[in-house]
């Protein structure tokens, strides 16, 4: 049963601070909703008072009601102020979601006598709500409620936050471990788990393990519930935006942030999932270490360093997943497992590129690598002529030594130009070797902006803003396309000029490969694709908007895929990133370690694939 209390609004009015000393009370004493009420029009404006109260309160719901002239009648002023009203009812559901009661139907507001039998019988299946002007108020009626419900035993939820709570979804069966943490529709943190870097997402619950027990815990809960999406975080920025979902289930691993140094000699760190490359390199840049990851700092470690990790650094020392050394992992069945080159080395070959099909990482160990400062570039360019632009760049880049990383980005045509973005560094800390290094790429067009600095890596990933309280608010869903370019041709870059300068994509990019990526083979980890030039990628508006053009120049052009940038769930993706014998070996492997694809909305190796049609000669590879 939930209890409240009532608040009368008087034309004297309360002082602010005594009305949030008594909000805040109630909601500490674990009542569930305050209802406003308004003794008089001319006093205390009702949602003015609301909003400072969400505000000054972050769980228990308001409820509303109206000056009694507001509450009938149908002449204009009246119909005037329920428009008013209607208004900052949005506004207020779309600051505190879920918290804002305004049908009284919910509950009943009973005298101040009422004694515990009496609130029974008074208000079944609504909350009881009683009058109440002062502190001592509240916790007469505080004792009231635990007389009849009993002592808290952990989290409750209101009435209104359950009535948020979506089919399907067995709440009341959280494991009690998880109960405390886990997030729904209702409560007032949704919003910031909710979505992810670039989607919108509506889940309809997340649990946050925070031990591999735990997390055990929640894989069963999802076993149960396979019916509905799966989704598993670690930060939430990943472009394809496979965290989140829509009616479905999140396990949000962000807990898992641990950065511990194991050993100097040899270098050693251990690093959880939740943690962000920022982080990472910062607690260990005092050894003079880097480990390589992207190009943004906020990424988080557990999607990246299974998918491959493509960074500033790849062309001196490897992706990331190259400088892995072990991961520790739980399976679909609970199953806690660490996995190297001495203990089930073929599933940690496939933990490196295609990792999220075989369980949940929970820990990670790096060899890093001795990393002094490097010279951090970014230059702003035009030109109007994007073709040559962008083929000149890519046999700069080829030809370029491997301490030289440098990522471009472009988008629509200005007045008839391309404004284009170059950004990247040279592993030096010599002016002199790195403005040589730079100097070719500065000459492509004439230079608009320019920044350029010697710094620690770790303060490069620095430059990225921290997700805060409010967590990602990405909003839609997004169009994203990648692909691996072998060589760079004036064919290619004439169609990606083309593309560019039609309006399909709003953002296009170039990541320069090679170097000490093509140095690991092929096979040695299930992304394969090591001889590639560049790694290609834009954003479009719909997936209707950029697919056709998108999908002549993947014909004509380009070989292979790097999923961490790919959105298109066409079954045909799949084989672009894991060629035949690689997704011939993946499909062996999770028909042990997921026969059941529990974890399936991802790009999905699914147990069941018929590897037939693959060819012989693809088993007999696999089997090598």
């Amino acid at each position: 049963m939930d209890f409240g209390i009532e608040i009368a609004l008087a034309p004297s009015g309360d002082n602010a601070a005594s009305l949030t000393a008594m909000a805040r009370a109630a909601e500490a004493a674990g009542l569930d909703l305050i209802v406003l009420s308004a003794t008089d029009a001319d006093g205390p404006d009702l949602w003015a008072t609301a909003v400072w109260l969400l505000g000054s309160t972050s769980r228990i719901a308001l409820g509303t009601l109206p000056p009694p002239e507001a509450a009938t009648g149908s002449t204009d002023a009246s119909l005037r102020l329920r428009s008013v009203a209607a208004k900052a009812r949005d506004s207020i559901e779309a600051l505190a979601p879920a918290r804002l009661l305004t049908d009284s139907a919910l509950w009943a507001i009973l005298p101040v006598a009422t004694d515990a039998a009496a609130l029974r019988a008074a208000a079944p299946g609504r909350i009881a709500v009683l009058p109440a002007s002062s502190l001592d108020d509240i916790a007469r009626i505080a004792a009231l409620a635990e007389s009849v419900r009993g002592p808290a035993t952990g989290r409750r939820r209101t009435s209104a936050a359950r009535s948020r709570r979506l089919p399907g979804i067995d709440y009341d069966g959280v494991p009690a471990v998880l109960a405390d943490r886990a997030v729904e529709p209702g409560d007032a943190n949704y919003r910031s788990v909710a979505s992810t870097y670039m989607r919108s997402g509506s889940p309809g619950l997340v649990l946050r393990p925070t031990s591999n027990a735990e997390l055990a815990d929640a894989l069963a809960f999802a076993r149960r519930h396979r019916d509905i999406p799966l989704g598993i975080r670690s930060v939430g920025h990943g472009i394809s935006g496979r965290s989140t979902n829509s009616g479905g289930l999140v396990i949000d691993v962000g807990a898992f942030n641990e950065i511990r140094v194991l050993s100097e000699n040899p270098r050693r760190v251990r690093v959880g999932p939740g943690a962000t490359w920022k982080q990472v390199n910062a607690a260990i840049a005092s050894h003079g270490w880097a480990i390589g990851s992207g190009d943004y700092g906020g990424v988080g470690v557990g999607g990246l360093a299974t998918a491959g990790g493509l960074g500033f650094l790849s062309r001196q020392h490897g992706l990331t997943i190259d400088s892995l050394t072990a991961v520790e992992l739980v399976l679909a069945d609970g199953t806690a497992l660490r996995v190297d080159r001495d203990h089930e080395p073929e599933l940690f070959w496939a933990m490196r590129g295609a990792g999220a099909n075989f369980g949940i990482a929970t820990a990670f160990e790096f060899e890093p690598h001795v990393t002094g400062k490097v010279g951090w570039a970014q230059f702003v360019l035009v030109t109007e002529d994007l073709a040559s632009f962008l083929y000149d760049f890519g046999q700069l880049i080829a030809a370029a030594p491997r301490d030289t990383t440098i990522f471009l980005v472009t988008g629509q045509p200005r007045q008839g130009r391309n404004v284009v973005q170059l950004y990247g560094i040279v592993d030096s800390d010599d002016p002199d070797t790195i403005i040589a290094r730079l100097t070719p790429f500065v000459q492509l067009a004439p230079l608009a902006d320019q920044q350029l600095a010697i710094m620690r890596y770790t303060d490069v990933m620095n430059t990225a803003a921290d997700v805060g309280d409010e967590g990602h608010q990405g909003g839609g869903e997004p169009a994203s396309r990648s692909g691996l370019l072998p060589v760079m041709t004036r064919d290619f870059a004439r169609d990606a000029a083309e593309l560019i300068n039609s309006g399909k994509t709003y953002f296009f990019q170039f990541r320069a490969m090679g170097g000490a990526i093509a140095d690991v083979p092929a096979g040695a980890t299930a992304f394969s694709h090591r001889d590639a030039a560049l790694q290609v990628g834009a954003l479009g508006a719909s997936d209707r908007a950029i697919n056709p053009a998108w999908d002549d120049i993947r014909r004509k052009h380009l070989r292979g895929n790097y999923l961490s940038f790919e959105t298109d769930r066409r079954p045909e993706r799949l084989l672009e990133a894991f060629p035949p014998p690689v997704l011939a070996r993946l499909v062996a492997l999770k028909r042990r370690f997921d026969p059941d694809n529990l974890f399936r909305d991802n790009f999905n190796i699914d147990p069941d694939l018929d590897i037939a049609p693959l060819g012989a000669s693809t088993l007999t590879e696999a089997a090598k």
